[in-house]
């Protein structure tokens, strides 16, 4: 597995922005893959909603399922990217949506967060049993952070419900990445986008349940620290943000892994600092690390101005293909 990026897209903030404003500069075919998507409305074991878009593949064809990061959707540029190898590929491909990420906010007194392995859960093994055969599936940033912690529970069960997985760009230790976030260049760009989205989509779940924490103490809040703190660990079964991010991270349990992943972590991405990453003792022999020089956080642009976003679903799609059974052997 090889990267080099672009010359002209130096650092990993560059590698980082540009990808996510290249779908407003991009070929048509990237942007129009927003209206090739079918919706699908699932009703959730405690009566909550979550919506799935699909693109379908060829009769018969495998299953790419990718879990969005923090405020994605189907429409970010890796989902997107990831849908056009899918359909390059004859894969049938999915985005599940975290509640209240598809555009419409969620009715029950919660959200979602980085280690929602038990939503992760319901989601895949309604795939596998609607599906048939066996799924490969991805996790963008928090959504990789959350399908790793699945993975580490389920443990050799996991095996049969994905035939391979990979995380992109997960935040693996979320204190540490967590203090990332609320310094310098990061907090004042990154740390103020998620929180203009974060915290309205709060303060309408506020008015949804009254008194389910504090408006002042929401609006307060200036780092993601300040924000979990109020909103996400609460409201989740978690005392604090220091107790979420311990419990949430999927770093100390990559031992437990034993079903076929990818790990991919640029070392110049601005979230996730170098000095975290995971080292080939500390995960299972399931684990391959790729961990290149170059790529920002889910960037991974190539070629000349305005670049592509084909390499990343490239390496990662074709190293879960490489998985797959033999037709002859899927159930």
């Amino acid at each position: 597995m090889t990267y080099v990026a672009p010359c002209w897209l130096p650092g990993g903030h560059a590698q980082t922005i540009w990808p996510a404003l290249y779908v407003r500069h991009g070929p048509a075919d990237l942007r129009q893959i927003r209206t090739l998507y079918q919706r699908e409305r699932w009703t959730a074991p405690d009566g909550d909603f979550i919506d799935l878009d699909w693109l379908a593949g060829p009769p018969g064809s495998s299953l790419l399922v990718l879990f969005h990061g923090l405020e994605g959707s189907s429409g970010s540029h890796y989902a997107m990217a990831f849908a056009q190898f899918a359909q390059a590929h004859d894969l049938s491909f999915v985005v599940p949506h975290f509640r209240g990420c598809s555009g419409e906010l969620n009715l029950a007194p919660r959200a979602y967060h980085s280690g929602d392995f038990e939503e992760i859960g319901w989601v895949l093994q309604r795939l596998r049993q609607r599906h048939g055969g066996p799924l490969l599936a991805a996790g963008v940033s928090l959504g990789g952070n959350a399908l790793l912690r699945w993975a580490e529970e389920m443990g050799s069960q996991a095996a049969g419900v994905v035939a391979a997985l990979s995380s992109i760009s997960a935040p693996l230790n979320l204190a540490v990445s967590g203090q990332a976030m609320g310094r310098g260049f990061n907090r004042q760009v990154y740390t103020r986008m998620f929180l203009a989205s974060m915290k309205p989509k709060a303060l309408r779940k506020l008015a949804q349940h009254p008194g389910l924490f504090s408006a002042k103490a929401l609006c307060a809040a200036r780092d993601l620290f300040d924000f979990d703190n109020v909103f996400t660990a609460p409201l989740h079964g978690f005392k604090d943000t220091p107790d979420y991010w311990k419990r949430a991270s999927a770093q100390p349990h990559l031992d437990q892994i034993q079903v076929p992943s990818l790990l991919v972590n640029a070392l110049n991405d601005p979230f996730v600092p170098a000095s975290s990453l995971p080292q080939d003792a500390n995960v299972s022999r399931y684990v391959t690390l790729w961990q290149p020089d170059q790529g920002g956080h889910v960037g991974f642009p190539m070629g000349r101005p305005p670049s592509h976003l084909r390499a990343l679903p490239d390496i990662v799609g074709g190293w879960l293909q490489s998985h797959l059974p033999p037709i002859s052997a899927v159930t």
